[in-house]
């Protein structure tokens, strides 16, 4: 039996999970029209970015619909997190292979579940046939926008939580590796539900020189808050909090996971020596690793010794 139609559709899986208007939101017309009508927040800036998910690229063609929307919309809210920006509305396009209205149902709420879970609406958007791939853009408010341009010469270099678990998943998620059932769940928690660090940044915002999200790998991250910034870094990886999942790999293959896999969208910030002490004593789940030079480039050492990896980071062409 065919699936509904483009309109059919919209309305079944989409309209019915997001209303159409919602003045506390912000949201004077949404989804249904030609354009949605927004009202920005008064006082802020407007902050908005986009990205596009292809499958078996970024995600498996194959894998449970409802975790596939929870990524996508998760990953794009990373980037409004690492600009100390609110949440607010998102669009979706969405190209389909087929209409498949299981694979639609599950998509649809595991796209509003998260949504609701950080206070961001669907106004709009486009569906149309061809292979699959999902195209969010997100959009949020802000006061004061942490920028990768604005760091400083002696600046320390942080990292939150811990890093390479979703690089150490990939294997365990694709089923290429056997693990435990206590690491499939923590695979499947690393790669599908990566957490936007909004809560954490609101914290740091007024201490920090410059952020970004960890993407696609701290090493080829950090080197754009250095070109940004016209500035060098130099890491000390004896430091650097390296992710449970991650360390069964092995020390060595632990590191390359943790500096180069990419995925984690954990942040990398920069903070002023002088309030270095501040931050410290917020006490969050945050470590120093390093610091800004002036001399260009990333440069790290570890055991006491210059260490250099395999690859920086992922590259998308």
């Amino acid at each position: 039996m065919a699936g509904p139609g483009e309109f059919e559709l919209i309305q079944e899986y989409f309209l019915s999970q997001f209303s159409g208007s919602d003045p506390a939101a912000g949201v004077e017309l949404g989804i249904g029209d030609d354009c949605a009508l927004l009202i920005p927040p008064p006082g802020k800036r407007l902050a908005t970015s986009v990205d596009t998910l292809v499958a078996d690229v970024h995600f498996p063609a194959k894998a449970d619909p409802y975790r596939i929307a929870s990524r996508a919309l998760r990953v794009n809210l990373s980037d409004l997190a690492a600009m100390n920006a609110e949440p607010l509305w998102f669009t979706l396009a969405l190209t389909l292979p087929e209409s498949d209205a299981s694979w639609l149902e599950g998509f649809a709420r595991g796209l509003a579940d998260t949504a609701r879970k950080f206070g961001i609406v669907l106004v709009g958007g486009d569906t149309t046939k061809g292979p699959l791939s999902i195209t969010i853009q997100v959009t949020g408010a802000t006061a004061q926008p942490l920028l990768r341009s604005g760091a400083g010469e002696g600046d320390q270099v942080f990292v939150s939580h811990s890093l390479g678990a979703a690089a150490a998943a990939l294997p365990l998620v694709l089923g290429d590796l056997e693990g435990s059932e206590g690491q499939k769940q923590l695979a499947d928690a690393a790669y599908y539900f990566p957490e936007p660090q909004f809560e954490l940044v609101g914290q740091l915002s007024a201490y920090a020189s410059a952020a970004l999200d960890i993407s696609d790998g701290l090493l080829a991250d950090l080197g754009h808050i250095c070109t940004a910034s016209q500035l060098g870094a130099e890491l000390n990886l004896d430091k650097l909090p390296i992710a449970a999942l991650a360390q069964t790999a092995g020390a060595e293959r632990a590191l390359q996971l943790a500096t180069s896999g990419g995925d984690d969208y954990q942040l990398c910030f920069t903070v002023p020596e002088q309030h270095v002490n501040a931050v410290t004593a917020l006490q969050l789940p945050i470590t120093a690793i390093g610091r800004l030079t002036a001399e260009l480039g990333v440069r790290c050492s570890y055991g006491g010794n210059r260490w250099q990896p395999q690859h920086a980071g992922y590259q998308h062409f």
